[in-house]
């Protein structure tokens, strides 16, 4: 995606291989037809899903037609038990490495088969089939938590109880059922492994290629929002969506680059990060300049000139990077023109502006992609690179969702005692009860069918972590339930009852179709299971039972979903809320360790940091959030309430800050030491206001504030002004101007939370807390004398807490309490000594509070002209 040019001289370097994996020429190649694919499915991974699906489902259904001839057995119980295999091992075998494939395909035979010996001997007691299925689904999400080869035994445990009891396989027969199992798990492996070999590094260079189609839509868009005569607001909500996507693709590439599978040299995957981070950077750039320039009157030449780059930016390979330069050029020429013109009106300098921060990103643009491309021509052996450090991690290649604030919310509420065991036991609980209430509704209404209910349930349970998300399945379910069944019934009376062969291709292109379209909508899965289910249907059920089957289909799987649903809600209840605010407090860790890791990059210019390692952290979390937060049904405006969009809407805002922040902020800063100093402070202040916003979502209460660093950035800009222009320098500013910038959206974002918020050198407004209500009433039951001294200034409170029992220190928290009731400080107790800063003058209570000892409140006077008070505690068993 680039200009014409040509590439450095880079005949001297050595070519390494695991540089080459990560860039070569085939990226950056001209346009091509199926680009479009590419850029709706970054890595082709929902294409490789439907495509797996397609090969294993017809290697086992002509293997288990086979086996069933050749072992004199029914056809539909050897085309059932061999489908089986390749149903599953499409759908929960998504290994990269031959040998783990192996061992999971070959593996999944031995647990169905012994379940279907099982449902054999219990044939007739329909008690205890029932109770066994409720057990194994209740196991299957138990086993869930140990990892992949375990939940693949326990589904394959369920589902072979559910086909024992469908198929009614004797006993006789199950020897010959497993032949037919394993004789068809190894003819998928075999398939898979020649038809679909995983190849992950593939899969990134079709991500990067991804990349590079999306950069060019960005580029397209924006010249149409140059356009005056085009629909320039359509434009700019086109180029908003690239964005978007440009982002996602560019964080996968992140989560592909931590797969063991593609551990290329780590150095060169670190290089790919930066450039691909700073190409991203360039891109949102132009395109916010090209929206702002949308509501300005620009120049003929100057918008003629931007257009122009604008276009060979889209239209150039991507490697001639090198020739954007001269587009750059003579945007920045054009711009500079205006600029030194002293009769320019207001908006064609703002205009000129904006033109010459185009022509500067475009520069940028070039640098980053064409070290990107130098990436696969050269090696990256210098022992001062830092090693690519994974910060995204793919969740069945995809961005992780609910699952991981989830998991951190359940262990924080459940450190203790019996709770510890809740993280293993709450979903299977789920699944127990929700199944026990099920089977015997479903049994009533179907007794042949009865394991559609159980399907509804384990469907709900699986990959859903809060109502929202059950509620969400639910109506995709019904709806593809609806959907697939016309069209299933439609294709019934097409094709007809007689032809085998093409009710055959019916059932696999439903299956592969729903393989597809599963990770882009779960109701695209759902149609196309119900489409291939209508084909087995319609060869034992008449035309005139098939609309009452397929109701009762619908009936069973709904209150399946609808139990399984509110058991979640009313057992080891999760909330939604709490899930979201979890989320956005992973939000605010991921940023802390940006603002943390510019500190310790200006502090020292030698340390091992990664800035864009931790923004594309907070590049992350914010995906996270947006897909948690995405409402049950999108109501208009005025009728939803815009708190959680408000919310989201400043993180997306302080996420692009964080962006710029972590870009320009990376490099040698060399100030005086006042100076380094006053950016200290201003990175420090910022660092723990951050840290007080993720104290206030751990305990719900605000003990402090949001202290602005606005002020101090503008002071630190003002004694900056007379340096010396030149790179280092812009980029320092730009720095402290994303600072001061990601200080106004946060300081919006902690009101909007309920975070008071305080400039620099004022105190905050303190909130009645249920624990400062405790307190005072703890204080006023101890007698507090209502009488105090009253000073002015602020000093040091220090000391020790001891007791007999611990002589190496007591863990505890130190609260001073003033006298009208206000909590002024809190403080840790470390390795039996505590120190409190700023404490005002007067006398104050001091209580001391921890797990081993009962709450101690002491009286402690605070005078100012004795510098340090030092107040020892002694506590009692």
């Amino acid at each position: 995606m680039t200009t014409p040019g040509t590439l450095p001289d880079l005949s001297a370097t050595t070519e390494s291989t695991a540089a080459a994996g990560l860039a070569p020429h085939r990226v950056a190649g001209p346009r091509r037809w199926w680009d479009w694919v590419l850029a709706a499915d970054p890595g082709l991974g929902q294409l490789q899903s439907g495509w797996r699906s397609l090969v294993a489902m017809v290697t086992s259904l002509a293997v288990g037609y086979w086996m069933a001839e050749a072992l004199n057995i029914p056809a539909m119980i050897g085309m059932m038990v061999a489908g089986m295999m390749g149903l599953m091992s499409a759908f929960a075998v998504a290994e990269n490495t031959w040998d783990r494939l192996a061992r999971a395909i070959l593996w999944m035979p031995f647990p169905y088969s012994a379940v279907l010996w099982v449902c054999a001997s219990l044939d007739g007691r329909r008690l205890a089939q029932m109770t066994l299925m409720v057990a194994a689904l209740a196991l299957t999400f138990l086993l869930a938590r140990f990892g992949p080869f375990a939940l693949i035994t326990g589904m394959m445990l369920f589902n072979g109880l559910m086909v024992g009891m469908l198929a009614g396989i004797p006993a006789d027969l199950v020897g010959k059922a497993f032949a037919v199992a394993l004789v068809g798990a190894a003819a998928v492996l075999a398939t898979r492994l020649l038809l679909c070999f995983p190849m992950p590094r593939e899969d990134l260079l079709r991500t990067q290629r991804a990349f590079v189609v999306e950069a060019r839509r960005v580029a397209d868009a924006a010249v149409d929002a140059l356009d005056p005569d085009a629909d320039q607001q359509r434009a700019v909500r086109r180029m908003t969506r690239a964005l978007r996507r440009l982002n996602v693709t560019t964080v996968t590439i992140d989560g592909r680059l931590a797969q063991p599978e593609v551990a290329a040299d780590p150095a060169a995957a670190e290089l790919l990060h930066r450039h691909l981070f700073d190409a991203e950077l360039a891109l949102r750039g132009i395109g916010q300049a090209a929206a702002d320039l949308t509501r300005l009157p620009v120049p003929g030449p100057l918008r003629e000139a931007l257009a122009v780059g604008l276009v060979l930016a889209r239209d150039t390979p991507l490697g001639r990077a090198e020739g954007l330069r001269p587009a750059a050029a003579h945007i920045q020429e054009r711009a500079e023109a205006i600029l030194r013109d002293a009769t320019a009106s207001p908006d064609d300098v703002e205009a000129a502006v904006l033109a010459r921060r185009t022509g500067d990103l475009l520069n940028t643009l070039a640098d980053a992609l064409g070290a990107w491309l130098a990436l696969g021509q050269r090696t990256c052996a210098n022992p001062a690179d830092i090693p690519f450090q994974p910060t995204v991690a793919l969740e069945n290649n995809r961005l992780p969702g609910s699952a991981g604030p989830a998991r951190r919310v359940l262990a924080a509420g459940t450190e203790t005692g019996w709770r510890r065991v809740v993280p293993y036991i709450r979903v299977p609980v789920h699944a127990a009860i929700a199944a026990a209430i099920v089977c015997p509704i479903a049994d009533a209404i179907d007794p042949r069918r009865f394991y559609w209910g159980l399907v509804g349930v384990m469907i709900t349970l699986f990959g859903t972590n809060t109502t929202h998300e059950r509620l969400r399945k639910f109506a995709h379910r019904m709806i593809g339930t609806a959907v697939g069944a016309v069209l299933g019934i439609v294709l019934l009376h097409l094709i007809g009852r007689g032809h085998v062969y093409a009710t055959l291709a019916v059932i696999v292109a439903g299956l592969s179709f729903g393989a597809w379209g599963i990770q882009r909508a779960y109701a695209c899965w759902v149609v196309g299971l119900v489409v291939a289910l209508t084909q087995l249907y319609g060869m034992t059920t008449p035309d005139s039972g098939m609309e009452h089957l397929l109701g009762e289909r619908i009936l069973d799987n709904g209150i399946g979903i609808l139990v399984a649903t509110a058991c979640a809600a009313l057992i080891f209840p999760l909330s939604r809320r709490t899930v979201v605010k979890e989320a956005e407090r992973g939000w605010v860790d991921a940023l802390a360790q940006v603002i943390q890791q510019v500190e310790r990059r200006w502090d020292g210019p030698e340390a091992p940091v990664r800035l864009r390692g931790a923004a594309r952290t907070v590049d992350a979390a914010l995906l996270q959030v947006q897909g948690i937060v995405r409402p049950l049904v999108r109501m208009p405006l005025g009728v939803r309430g815009p708190s959680a969009d408000h919310r989201v809407a400043l993180l997306a805002t302080a996420t692009g800050h964080a962006r710029t922040l972590a870009s320009a902020a990376d490099i040698d800063v060399d100030l005086p030491p006042r100076l380094a100093e006053r950016a200290r402070l201003v990175t420090q202040t910022l660092t723990a206001s951050l840290k007080e916003l993720d104290r206030f979502y751990a305990t719900g209460e605000a003990e402090g504030a949001w202290r602005r660093v606005g002020p101090l950035v503008r002071e630190l800009e003002t004694e900056l002004a007379p340096a010396a222009p030149g790179p280092r320098a812009d980029r320092l500013r730009t720095a402290l101007r994303a600072i001061a910038a990601l200080d106004e959206a946060l300081a919006a974002y902690a009101e909007q939370v309920g975070l008071p918020v305080a400039a620099p050198g004022r105190t905050a407004p303190v909130t009645t807390t249920p624990m400062q209500r405790t307190t005072r009433a703890l204080m006023a039951a101890w007698g507090e004398p209502q009488a105090r001294t009253r000073a002015t200034g602020t000093t040091r409170l220090t000391g020790t807490v001891r007791c007999d029992l611990h002589p190496d220190g007591c863990p505890a928290w130190i609260t001073v309490i003033s006298a009208r009731g206000k909590r002024l400080a809190k403080a840790q107790v470390h390795h039996g000594g505590y120190t409190v800063e700023a404490v005002p003058a007067g006398t104050h209570t001091l209580v001391v509070s921890g797990e081993r000892h009962a709450p101690r409140a002491e009286l402690v006077t605070v005078d100012p002209a004795a510098g340090t008070v030092r107040h020892d505690i002694t506590r009692t068993p």
